[in-house]
């Protein structure tokens, strides 16, 4: 088999040339050569000469078929054995499926694989590629988490075409690759990491899990900002997309799901990471509420929904006299632009004005929280901590709050009510539209409107 070459193609016109420069030779465009693989017949596919051959249909007609007469079957899940991670993938995994997952370093991405893989490897065949750690490393590692891993298949290797091999001869049921930038493939001459070896790498690694039916989970490094390093490309070639969150300093880790076609996104699963590895944590709600000797003001409990998972995260504003010309507006774990909206908010329609005031508001764990239902626990922390009241007894709030002054209603209102009475929450100030039909046993459910109304009732308790 002939070694490909590589070309460079313009990102902007399309064109390519044989090497690279600095600005394209036919558009001017300044930095937009990026290498790629060439062709090196017109009746072969590059990616046929890495893994498997592909038949030439270049020329064969294709008959739509209509939608209605497609027989569909039910999804067979693969469950790797940790509840946490199985929740996020939707049950498990599929056979053909691809996972990218990306978090920062040190966080526990190896570690929660090498948990799968010993779980899933005395029902089927696993294999772990280890690009970044040598053989004996992951198996000190396996020891050290007194992980039973002897049935997983390890090897240490980089070069995508011996990876390529190996899997075609081994044909694993669930393979992971640790990681995807640390790949390279002899197509290309860049070096491992770069933006053409990332995408090539991957993009040949799917077609390898879609053709063969293994489920692959590919590991990638993040960028400083917290994204998947390389090309944006990785995100949309693969069928689920996971970001493992958390502060290297906690023990509590967050794996939360972008993209997913074979289960919801935003679903959300939480461990802890202990001396023998990490563990699903079976009460995340437990986790996101402080536990005060006494109520303090400036706390409420919001009932959120992340994913399918009804959660209760205690919210905490604090509300002190400025003495800046400009005062603070700072939240961390919500957005901070809605934070002034709601401000402006609370003072047209409820008289409570905070423009001498600096105000923070924190999401209590470390969680961050995306849905507008959050606007109404906000409010009324802040007005908890600028009057210096407690909001007294067991109290939970959600709902959306507009510019007129008006409570929306949030979805799924009902499981979030069930979620706080099965906590022990007794009182809920929820919108009027979220209004539960029937009773929900030992929990008292208070409808508002109306901003001033929330406000009201909060004075009440």
């Amino acid at each position: 088999m002939a070694k490909a070459r590589s070309i460079y193609v313009c990102t902007e016109c399309g064109a390519s040339a044989l090497q690279w420069f600095g600005i394209c030779p036919s558009c001017g465009a300044g930095d937009t050569l990026q290498e790629t693989a060439a062709e090196g017949k017109a009746s072969t596919h590059r990616y046929s000469s890495v893994i498997g051959a592909v038949p030439d249909r270049a020329q064969a007609p294709v008959k739509p078929v209509r939608l209605s007469r497609i027989e569909t079957r039910e999804i067979e899940r693969l469950p790797t054995g940790l509840g946490e991670l199985d929740r996020v993938l939707g049950g498990g995994l599929v056979s053909g499926q691809v996972v990218l997952i990306g978090g920062d370093p040190g966080i526990g991405k190896s570690t929660l694989f090498l948990q799968a893989l010993a779980e899933i490897a005395p029902r089927h065949k696993t294999l772990y590629v280890s690009g970044e750690e040598s053989a004996e490393q992951v198996a000190l590692r396996a020891a050290r988490l007194a992980l039973d891993a002897g049935d997983v298949e390890l090897i240490a290797e980089i070069q995508l075409e011996r990876i390529a091999a190996v899997l075609e001869a081994s044909k694993p049921q669930v393979a992971v690759i640790d990681s995807i930038q640390t790949l390279y493939s002899e197509a290309l001459t860049s070096a491992p990491g770069s933006v053409a070896q990332v995408r090539e790498c991957a993009a040949q690694l799917t077609r390898h899990a879609k053709s063969s039916g293994t489920a692959l989970i590919i590991i990638g490094h993040v960028t400083k900002e917290g994204a998947i390093a390389g090309p944006r490309v990785l995100e949309h070639i693969v069928d689920t997309v996971l970001y493992f969150e958390g502060d290297p300093h906690s023990s509590f880790r967050l794996i939360r799901a972008i993209k997913n076609r074979f289960g919801a996104v935003n679903e959300l699963g939480v461990f802890a990471m202990t001396e023998k590895g990490l563990r699903g944590v079976s009460n995340p709600s437990a986790l996101f509420l402080s536990h005060h000797e006494k109520e303090v003001a400036g706390s409420c409990v919001l009932a959120t929904l992340e994913g399918t998972r009804p959660l209760l995260v205690e919210i905490q504003a604090l509300v002190d006299a400025s003495h800046a010309p400009n005062p603070r507006r700072l939240s961390v774990g919500l957005e901070q632009n809605r934070l002034a909206m709601l401000l402006a908010v609370l003072h047209r329609h409820a008289g409570i004005a905070c423009y001498d005031q600096d105000v923070f508001v924190n999401a209590v764990g470390g969680v961050r929280i995306g849905e507008p239902a959050a606007d109404l626990a906000v409010m009324l922390a802040i007005v908890s901590s600028l009057t210096d009241r407690p909001i007294e007894g067991k109290v939970i709030t959600f709902g959306e709050v507009g510019l007129a002054g008006e409570v929306r209603p949030a979805p799924r209102g009902q499981d979030r009510l069930k979620e706080a009475a099965k906590l022990g929450f007794t009182r809920a100030i929820v919108p009027k539209a979220n209004m539960p039909k029937s009773k929900i046993p030992g929990l008292e459910v208070i409808a508002v409107d109306r901003v001033d109304q929330a406000v009201a009732k909060l004075r009440e308790l």
